[in-house]
């Protein structure tokens, strides 16, 4: 477990997956995985039989294991946000450390990092990083900044935090730069979770994060402010600009799509 715990034992933060865990949802992999070689196999042997050149075997061999070690590993935690088959049996997947989904980036470095601490060592160094660590973290997970968390059944659709009233215009004007990891999911989980904890462990708590979020806000909200108000404020804000940068990005690729399709001036549209 990890996170804040507070004096009444309530867990502010994810659970992470065991070792066991991801070393069973590693097994699944590998045995899927195995599929795939022996297919891969047939038709990297069957291409370069067809080919008359005594380097074709070597660069074969080369191209199958970028494909297992790396391409396959990037594009399945890519497109699955961190759930391969093997995890998605187990209940687990991967997330960034603030609790998000990973995207290529992460994805990558996981991928890159695994050559070594998997392949090249049977994952001998992964499972013991994985052991000690206090996450479960293996090596790539580390550098990449990502952790497996476990998933219990149907995820329920979460309210968005909202921001009060009286500070959505402050909210609007503020510039908030990027949260450290872990932060903004820490302080989603204290707001959702406020009413359960002690009245002096909620406003202790609720200090300590509305002092960190603090520094990354400018300028500081109205005197008098409450503290939760504060972080739903904050919260809701980021949300709200990452809304606005997504349909912006949506928008510009509707248009560039339909720019590709428009035929030059002057000539006339077809006719069916």
């Amino acid at each position: 477990m990890d996170g804040i715990v507070t004096g009444e034992g309530v867990l502010l933060d994810s659970q992470a997956a065991s070792a066991a865990s991801r070393l069973l949802a590693g097994l699944i992999d590998v045995a899927v995985l195995a599929v795939v070689i022996i297919v891969l196999s047939l038709a990297t042997v069957g291409i370069a039989s067809n080919v008359r050149s005594d380097a074709a075997p070597a660069v074969a061999t080369i191209l199958l294991l970028v494909v297992l070690m790396l391409v396959l590993p990037v594009t399945v935690d890519t497109l699955t946000r961190g759930r391969s088959l093997g995890k998605a049996a187990v209940g687990i997947r991967v997330v960034r450390d603030d609790g998000g989904p990973i995207v290529f980036r992460q994805a990558f470095v996981r991928a890159l990092t695994g050559i070594v601490e998997l392949w090249l060592t049977f994952g001998i160094v992964a499972t013991i990083c994985s052991m000690v660590h206090p996450q479960g973290k293996r090596v790539g997970d580390i550098l990449a900044g990502t952790y497996a968390i476990r998933v219990r059944g149907a995820t329920k659709a979460r309210i968005p935090v909202q921001a009060p009233p009286y500070l959505v215009g402050w909210a609007h004007q503020a510039e908030i730069a990027r949260l450290p990891d872990g932060l903004a999911l820490t302080v989603r989980q204290f707001l959702q979770r406020a009413a359960q904890l002690h009245p002096t462990s909620r406003v202790e708590l609720g200090g300590r994060l509305t002092a960190e979020v603090a520094q990354y806000v400018q300028p500081l909200p109205p005197a008098g402010t409450h503290p939760e108000d504060f972080l739903a404020a904050v919260l809701a804000e980021r949300r709200r600009r990452e809304i606005d940068v997504l349909s912006r990005n949506a928008t510009r690729n509707a248009q560039d799509a339909q720019g590709l399709h428009r035929l030059p001036h002057g000539v006339p549209d077809p006719v069916d």
